[in-house]
């Protein structure tokens, strides 16, 4: 899900670090250290590990994954072969939710089904014209590039930022996009728009919140979601299971609730990752880094996935919460990360 953003994008500013400041400490600790650990289901997490495993390319994660195909007691395995490295630890954690919208749509226009969902133009490389030029002009049109079509709008502009999503078609089944590009200008929040104008108070906007008020006011509204330039356009993914998960950045199907989106720059792709997350539903669980996000930035920033559909959807939106992540990583790695340990 490269082009995705998380659903608290379109909220209030986020303080997160960012590549380019002070490099993070890193700090070796104990499986004991790890609150709740023991509680897990250790064996879910190893399946979802094993997914996406066999596509790490260094030899270090290479030789645990094969070894990990034979497993039978998976806290063991993650134990003897793992130590856990807090990075960034100086930082609090930040977590957000995801999730995989379900929309209804068609593969015909029909009087209902009248909002596109684009694939890339072949002309698109690189920065391109804005979410506003493309809507007035209609610089899509009649060009054979439509997917489906669907019947909300404002469903079109949030699977945008969820960047990935289900159709239900009125012709049966279903159909699953993915991100397949974008006009390369940089997303402007929503919902920090809506606080600069007075509409809400920063502490009232939600994805759901921000969708209300523009069904309300569909005028208002428009000219509202042209705020942000970004346009991402889609590719069709094919579904050989319609209950497999997404699409992930190593394009692998990726799991509710064992799935987060990372900053590869600090936490490797494939990586499992331990998350201890506060708030109103405190998280003790071993996820497993399968996916990215252009707000996730930072060592000490998560994304969780927690699946398809509206009441995933909701749940997602209401995620905002402090904490830590720990790293899993293979003895050799973390021992050539933090030398003394």
């Amino acid at each position: 899900m490269r082009g995705r953003m998380t659903a608290l994008m379109l909220a209030a500013s986020m303080s997160v670090a960012m590549p380019g400041s002070a490099e993070p400490t890193a700090q070796v600790l104990e499986f004991s250290d790890l609150r709740g650990w023991a509680d897990d289901d250790h064996n879910a997490a190893l399946d979802v590990f094993l997914n996406t495993c066999m596509d790490m390319r260094d030899s270090e994660w290479q030789s645990l994954c094969a070894l990990a195909q034979s497993q039978t007691n998976a806290r063991g395995f993650f134990e003897l072969f793992f130590r856990p490295v807090l990075i960034g630890g100086e930082n609090a954690a930040l977590f957000t939710g995801y999730f995989e919208p379900e929309l209804d749509g068609s593969r015909r226009q029909t009087a209902r089904f009248r909002y596109p969902l684009y694939r890339l133009p072949p002309e698109v490389d690189g920065l391109w014209r804005t979410r506003a030029e493309i809507e007035e002009f209609g610089l899509l049109e009649g060009r054979g590039l439509e997917i489906a079509w669907v019947d909300d709008p404002v469903e079109v502009f949030f699977l945008q930022i969820q960047g990935s999503g289900r159709v239900r078609l009125a012709e049966g089944g279903y159909l699953r996009v993915g991100y397949g590009g974008r006009n390369g200008h940089q997303y402007r929040s929503i919902g920090q728009e809506m606080v600069r104008r007075g509409i809400y108070e920063p502490h009232q906007v939600s994805a759901q919140v921000i969708q209300s008020w523009v069904r309300r006011n569909p005028v208002e509204g428009q000219e509202l979601l042209r705020h942000n330039p970004s346009f991402v356009f889609f590719r069709e993914v094919q579904i050989s299971d319609p209950n497999d998960g997404p699409l992930g950045a190593m394009n692998r199907s990726i799991t509710p609730h064992r799935t987060i989106a990372v900053d590869p720059d600090y936490t490797p792709l494939g990586a499992p990752v331990w998350i201890e997350k506060g708030g109103e539903t405190p998280i003790r669980r071993l996820m497993i880094a399968q996916d990215t996000g252009s707000a996730i930035q930072g060592a000490q920033r998560a994304d969780i996935f927690y699946g398809p559909g509206d009441q995933a959807g909701r749940e997602a939106g209401r995620i905002r919460d402090p904490g830590r992540m720990i790293v899993l990583l293979p003895i050799e790695i973390a021992h050539r990360m933090v030398p003394d340990a």
